[in-house]
Parts: C-alpha cells; structure tokens; sequence
C-alpha cells in the first residue's frame, strides 16, 4: 500500500465546492427524513419504561425471544445477557407507575415462557425507568459532546495555532451533522450505545484531522514561503498511505460488527462505519478548506514559526 500510494501529487483541495455541495445536500436530505419520521425515536435510557432481568434454564434463542417479545406487544424491546447466557436484561417502553410495571414484566414473562416453557425461566427482578432518568441521560449525553468541542479546541489552539483549532472543531461539527442525518435515513433509534458511537466518530475524526494538520505544520516550518494550498494538498498526499491502511483496518472491524453483531450492537456498527467515511472526508474537504479560508482571511506571519508550541 505504500508502495502504490508513494509519492502521489493529487490535487484534494480543488474539488472543495463539489464536495461542500454534496455534504449540505446530504445533510438536507437528512433533515427531511427527520422531519417526516417526527423527530428522533429514543431507547427506553431515555423515554423511560420497565426493566426485566431473567435467568433461564437453558440458553435461549435471542432473536426467537426478541420475536415473542414483539409480538406480545412489548414496545421496542432490548435484550442484553448479563453475566451468563443464562441471565438475559429486558428493556420495554411503557408506563413506568405500578400497574404498568407489573403489567410489563408480566408480558415479558410470557413471552419468555412461550420460548422457554413453563419453569424454564424465572423473573429475578423488575423495575421501572422513569422520565427523569431519561432527560438527565439526554442533558448528560449533549453535555458531553459540548464539553469534548470545548477541550478539543482548547488543545489545538495550544498545541498548533488558533486557526487550526476553528478548523478542526468546524469540521467535527459538520461530523456530528452529516451523522445525524444518516441516522434520521436509517430511522436509528437513539440509545445509550448510539451515543457512545456519535462521541468515538467524533474523536476519529479529530484524529484524522490532527494527523493532517501536524503534517502541515512541519511542512510550514521546511517552507515557510509556500502557498497553503499547495502545503495542503502535499500534507494530505503525504499522510495517504496512513490514512488507507487505518480507515481499512477500522472497516474491517465495523463490517464484522454491522454483518454478525446482534441487533443491541448494530446500530453502533452503522454509526461507527459511516464515521469512518464522514471523518475522512471532513479532514480533507472541511477543515482543509476553512483552514485555507482563514489563511486568506487573516494571513499568517511567515517570519515566524507556525505552531511552534
């Protein structure tokens, strides 16, 4: 892969405008599918409902058992093992009072019944999820992502110049947006698990977009006369080879998960596969050209080093 990738001059920066176009029309897109589904749909972490922990004789069949769960009227149900094969977490959307606990940990005892037979499972426990858990898990969950923005750009403007910083954080922004569109396409329900999967693209990107820029701030230092175009375009050449090698590495790992992962881990597998082609494409065709856009805004002191911290 270096071999073939060596020493290649290909001019990235040039197809900005195309590829700014098509990313709004992408997340356009996306905005109109979470307008006609309603908004997003979120796990029971988030709307509240009723938790049912059951241990089972024999190892059960998870997709028989999400099926008779589904088909006894459990809303959105989740299944997660917990400690053995045996031992099985059921999530389910509902009431969260008394009555509406009991009722779900019935209809969930049921199912499991139908699937195991009678003595073939046992409920150790139940309980209910209420609402305020679920908002204190989206304010958390936003926080989050706010605070990861701020540290980010604290480092970078230290680390390299304030410019880059703006460039950078700008660029996961676009992340989070492009990400967010895809998962309104795919109707993906938001869970505790999709939002781990949000904040792992976001530092992806951060690192792909780190990697480039540390490139370009040694090649600043070589040749502090060169324009920052073609310092860019050289940057981005220069870290291809890495860049291949590693996106193709992560896909790997993210199709095995998105092809043999249980229902719980795939949506964590979508995000995480789309945050590798996202977090590419921002490195090299958002945060490059705002970083060219400031350079021309506010030109740089070529008398002085850049990013000499």
């Amino acid at each position: 892969m270096y071999r073939i990738l060596h020493d290649t001059k290909y001019d990235f920066i040039r197809w900005w405008k195309t590829a700014a176009t098509l990313t709004v029309a992408f997340i356009a897109i996306g905005l109109g599918f979470l307008a006609f589904h309603g908004g997003y749909t979120y796990s029971v972490d988030f709307t509240g409902g009723t938790v049912v922990q059951l241990k089972f004789t024999q190892p059960p069949d998870v997709a028989q058992l999400r099926s008779a769960l589904t088909a006894s009227g459990a809303l959105d149900p989740q299944l997660q093992e917990y400690g053995s094969p045996l031992d099985y977490i059921v999530r389910v959307k509902g009431d969260t009072a008394g009555s509406g606990v009991a009722e779900a940990r019935q209809l969930v005892k049921t199912a499991a019944e139908q699937l195991a037979g009678a003595g073939g499972v046992t409920v150790e426990r139940s309980e209910g999820v209420g609402a305020r858990v679920g908002s204190e898990l989206r304010r958390g969950a936003i926080l989050a992502i706010l605070v990861s923005f701020l540290i980010t750009l604290v480092y970078l403007a230290w680390r390299f110049e304030w410019r880059f910083g703006l460039a950078a954080v700008i660029a996961t922004g676009h992340d989070i947006l492009a990400t967010l569109a895809f998962m309104a396409m795919l109707d993906l329900e938001i869970s505790l698990t999709v939002i781990a999967a949000v904040l792992s693209v976001i530092g992806y990107s951060l690192n792909d977009t780190i990697i480039i820029f540390d490139r370009v701030r040694e090649n600043l230092r070589r040749n502090r006369k060169e324009p920052l175009y073609d310092t860019l375009n050289r940057s981005v050449n220069e870290t291809l080879p890495r860049s291949v090698l590693t996106h193709a590495t992560t896909l790997a790992a993210t199709l095995a998960l998105l092809i043999f992962a249980g229902e719980v881990i795939r949506p964590f597998a979508w995000v995480m596969t789309f945050g590798i082609f996202t977090g590419t494409f921002s490195s090299i065709y958002v945060a490059s050209p705002i970083l060219l856009f400031i350079e021309r805004r506010y030109p740089r002191n070529t008398d002085t080093k850049p990013g000499s911290r």
